[in-house]
């Protein structure tokens, strides 16, 4: 059995891991702005915890690019751009596209959904969608983002791999932080976001692969489409 400092050490990584996503829900929120500085002790101070879980939470940011370290300064929320986020959706394109090749691959390629893990597990992803797209048909911005999120990463469990759902899922949390700071700004949001989340998942589990990749690709497009226009580029 481990001892006590197993538990520590346990405790800390859980400290740890809390500290970061209540940073990374800060910075989606738009309560942290894109480059607004800080210190591990202002976040230390701010949580009442010790400096060793805030600095690896804010080393682990960093590493996500969500964050910036300046050695002499502390660090800053990292700022994308238009261009930035351009890169972002080629990227995501290319997992998505990923996770369609394994269902246009062999004949049953992919989940079966007659299997009952499979269907109970596509039911999970629909009712995120659901949530999805009623917090984006409210223009609930962050309601919204914390069901997009769940859904995009059960999604690439299901369709494609842990590996791949880990890299589409930090692609989408930099897509959110670069595009928050615009959505933000405006003050009516509703039919203005995305909400095909549910026809996506009926279009996966009939393996539709055509009409997946013309959802994702018109996703992809309409929200290029307001970035730019909300930025004039």
């Amino acid at each position: 059995m481990p001892g006590p400092s197993g538990t520590g050490a346990v405790t800390r990584s859980t400290l740890r891991q809390q500290i970061a996503d209540a940073l990374r829900d800060e910075v989606l929120a738009g309560r942290l702005q894109p480059g607004q500085e800080f210190t591990v002790k202002e976040i230390a101070e701010q949580y009442g915890v010790s400096a060793t879980p805030v600095r690896e939470a804010l080393v682990d940011l960093s590493a996500q690019g969500l964050l910036d370290a300046d050695h002499h300064r502390g660090f800053r929320v990292h700022e994308y751009s238009v261009d930035d986020f351009r890169g972002m959706i080629e990227a995501r394109s290319l997992v998505t596209d990923g996770m369609f090749l394994v269902l246009a691959g062999e004949p049953g390629g992919g989940p079966d959904p007659d299997d009952p893990r499979v269907s109970a597990a596509l039911a999970g992803v629909r009712r995120r969608g659901e949530e999805a797209q009623r917090a984006a048909a409210a223009g609930d911005l962050t309601v919204l983002i914390g069901y997009d999120l769940r859904f995009w990463r059960e999604l690439a469990v299901l369709f494609g791999n842990p590996y791949l759902s880990d890299f589409l899922h930090r692609l989408r949390v930099q897509s959110w932080v670069c595009t928050v700071q615009h959505l933000r700004r405006l003050s009516e949001l509703r039919g203005a976001l995305w909400s095909g989340h549910t026809e996506l998942v009926d279009a996966l589990a009939r393996r539709d692969v055509p009409g997946a990749r013309a959802l994702v690709h018109a996703y992809n497009a309409h929200s290029l489409a307001l970035i730019e226009r909300l930025t004039g580029r």
